[in-house]
């Protein structure tokens, strides 16, 4: 298997398997505003979320930022937390009040390439050439985060669009999920 193949398959399981929860809750958080009619701003706004964690991960790569891990397993939860809650006090759901959703993604991003920054930095520490790795697994992201995104869209086309679930009743009930399990998350990950 060569280079891009392996990490876009690392990537890809980075969002997609049961051991990324953190990030899949994250990314619905995200989503939970949107519905069918919004996949544009919608692919937007994830796509900012892979810029910053392709930043964190480029940087670490390269041995410019390192944060300790214990932080930075506490500081994923929180992102969802805070996601959610802002969720929560969203008055309105036109793409006009989108703009500090693209902000928070890119700045998270941040941090959720924390998260993996540190096996990456060590599975590349023997490579010269970091590039093609480091897109392969960007992509390999990218493409899982917008399964999650297709799956949350479907399912909102579904039960808003189709079957007349109030929007708001959704975005709450998607939050709900999400700020529960980020609850039980950042108290388990507290640093010590």
């Amino acid at each position: 298997m060569n280079d891009f193949a392996f990490y876009f398959d690392l990537g890809w399981k980075h969002i997609i398997s049961k051991h990324a929860l953190d990030h899949q809750l994250f990314i619905v958080a995200l989503a939970a505003i949107y519905l069918a009619d919004n996949w544009k701003e919608l692919l937007i706004l994830v796509t900012a979320f892979t810029v910053g964690h392709s930043l964190t991960l480029a940087l670490s790569t390269y041995d410019l930022i390192q944060v300790n891990s214990m932080w930075v397993e506490f500081l994923i939860p929180v992102t969802i937390l805070v996601t959610a809650i802002i969720n929560f006090f969203r008055r309105n759901f036109h793409p006009e009040s989108y703009r500090l959703q693209y902000f928070l993604a890119m700045f998270f991003g941040l941090i959720h390439g924390l998260g993996f920054a540190n096996t990456i930095r060590f599975m590349l520490a023997s490579k010269q050439a970091v590039t093609v790795p480091l897109l392969g697994f960007n992509l390999g992201l990218e493409v899982g985060q917008l399964v999650v995104v297709a799956i949350v869209l479907m399912l909102s086309y579904l039960l808003v669009n189709k079957l007349g679930f109030p929007r708001k009743w959704w975005v709450w009930s998607l939050s709900a999920i999400a700020l529960l399990w980020s609850v039980v998350l950042t108290i388990t990950n507290l640093p010590h």
